[in-house]
C-alpha cells in the first residue's frame, strides 16, 4: 500500500502577534503529529508577517492587505474593489500548494483567504483568540462549522471552546520547578513574593508609571518586581543596596522564566497574555487597553469570573490603587495559592494539539468525499 499522502494547510493569520503567534503554535503542533506536513503561511506586508512568520521555520507567501472595519456598517462598502485582488491572489496560492484545508485565525488575510476556499470547496477551520471576533471571523462562522474559540464566552456559530494554541515552553511550565533557575535568572531573592509587570511587548505608559511609583510601597511590603518596561521606554527606579528588588528590564525573549519566577502579574488584557497567564495557573491585575471601548476586558472577564484575577481601568490605576488592592494579596500566600488554582481553573493548555488533531480529520474527511482529485465536482463543501 502506498503511504498517506502528505497533509497541506494553508494557515493564515497575519498582521499582529495576537494573530500570528496562535497560528504558528498550531502549525508547531501540526508539525509534531505529523511531521511530513506541508504547512503555508499567507500574510502581508503589514504588520510583523515578515519578521515573525519566517523565524518560526514556516514558507510565507504574501498577498495584498485589505484592513476590514470591526464592525458590520458603510465602511465595509470600501472593501469589495480591494478584497477581489486580495481573494485573487490567495486562491492562486491555495492552488499553487495544492491546500487542503485553510486554518485562520483573523486578521487581514483571514477573509481573502477564506472567500478563496470556499469557491474552491477546500475545508475552512477557524479559530478565535478574542472575545470579540472581528468581522474576517464572524462571516467566516457562515461558511463553516469548523469553529473554535478561547473561551465559552466568544459568540460564533458553530463554536467550540478549547483555549488558545500555546508554546509548549508556556503550556507545559512547571513553575515551581523551574522558580529557583528563573529568579536567579534576573537578580531577584529566592524567598519572597514576586510581581511581574508588564505592559506587553512594547510596554505600557500607565502601568509603568503606576508600577514604579509605587516602588517604594511594594519594597516595604517586601515585594520584589520584575518589570518588563517593553524596549522602546526607558523607566529608572532607585537602586538601593540592600532593599527588597526592583528589576527593570526592557524585555524578556523567554516568558517562561518570567513566569516562572512570578507570583503575581500586572498586565494588559491581550488575549494570548490571559491565555498564557491562566494555562501556568498565575493570578493577575488585569488592565485592559483603552481602545475600541476597553473591549480587551473581555479576555479577562473569565478569569476574574472564576477568581483568578482582578480587573481595574486604566484610569483608575495607580500606586494607591496597587497599594490598596494588590499588596495585600500578594503579601497573603493563602490568597495567592486561592487565585493560582482559580486562574488555572480557567486556562487550557492543550489547544494546540486539539485545534491540529481537528484539522487532520478534516483533511481525511476531506479527501474520503474528493476521492484523491483536487480538480473534482465531487468536493465536498464545508
Amino acid at each position: 500500500m502506498s503511504a498517506p499522502a502528505t497533509p497541506r494547510v494553508l494557515v493564515a493569520g497575519g498582521h499582529s502577534a495576537g494573530h500570528i503567534e496562535p497560528a504558528m503554535n498550531f502549525a508547531d503542533a501540526l508539525r509534531r503529529l505529523d511531521n511530513t506536513a506541508e504547512i503555508t503561511a499567507l500574510g502581508t506586508e503589514r504588520g510583523l508577517d515578515t519578521t515573525l512568520i519566517p523565524a518560526r521555520g514556516y514558507p510565507l507567501e504574501l498577498i495584498p492587505p485589505v484592513p476590514l472595519p470591526r464592525r458590520l456598517n458603510r465602511a465595509l462598502l470600501a472593501v469589495p474593489s480591494r478584497l477581489g485582488a486580495s481573494v485573487s491572489a490567495a486562491g492562486e496560492v491555495l492552488d499553487r500548494v495544492r491546500a487542503e484545508a485553510v486554518v485562520g485565525f483573523g486578521g487581514y488575510v483571514a477573509m481573502p483567504a477564506y472567500i478563496a476556499a470556499k469557491r474552491r470547496r477546500i475545508p475552512i477551520v477557524i479559530h478565535e483568540a478574542n472575545a470579540r471576533p472581528g468581522v474576517a471571523n464572524r462571516v467566516a462562522a457562515r461558511m463553516t462549522t469548523h469553529v473554535f474559540t478561547a473561551s465559552a464566552a466568544v459568540h460564533l456559530q458553530h463554536a467550540t471552546p478549547i483555549g488558545i494554541p500555546l508554546r509548549p515552553a508556556i503550556a507545559n511550565l512547571d513553575r515551581t520547578a523551574l522558580r529557583t533557575e528563573a529568579r536567579e535568572r534576573f537578580g531577584l531573592r529566592p524567598d519572597g513574593p514576586v510581581l511581574m509587570v508588564t505592559g506587553g511587548s512594547q510596554g505600557a505608559r500607565m502601568i509603568n508609571w503606576a508600577a514604579s511609583g509605587a516602588a517604594d510601597l511594594l519594597r516595604t511590603a517586601g515585594v520584589q518586581v520584575l518589570h518588563i518596561i517593553g524596549p522602546q521606554n526607558v523607566l529608572e527606579v532607585a537602586d538601593m543596596p540592600g532593599a527588597v528588588p526592583y528589576v527593570v528590564v526592557p524585555y524578556v525573549d523567554d516568558m517562561q522564566y518570567a513566569y516562572a519566577a512570578a507570583d503575581f502579574v500586572l498586565c494588559r488584557a491581550g488575549a494570548m497574555t490571559c491565555a498564557e497567564l491562566s494555562a501556568v495557573g498565575l493570578p493577575a491585575v488585569y488592565v485592559p487597553l483603552p481602545l475600541r471601548g476597553g473591549e480587551q476586558r473581555f479576555n479577562a472577564e473569565p478569569i476574574v469570573a472564576a477568581g483568578g484575577g482582578l480587573l481595574v481601568d486604566n484610569d483608575d490605576l495607580s500606586p494607591t490603587w496597587i497599594a490598596e488592592n494588590l499588596v495585600p494579596r500578594i503579601t497573603d500566600e493563602d490568597t495567592v495559592a486561592a487565585m493560582s488554582r482559580a486562574a488555572a481553573h480557567a486556562g487550557s493548555r492543550d489547544a494546540d494539539v486539539v485545534l491540529a488533531k481537528h484539522v487532520l480529520n478534516v483533511i481525511a474527511e476531506y479527501r474520503r468525499f474528493a476521492g484523491g482529485d483536487h480538480g473534482s465536482s465531487a468536493r465536498r463543501q464545508q
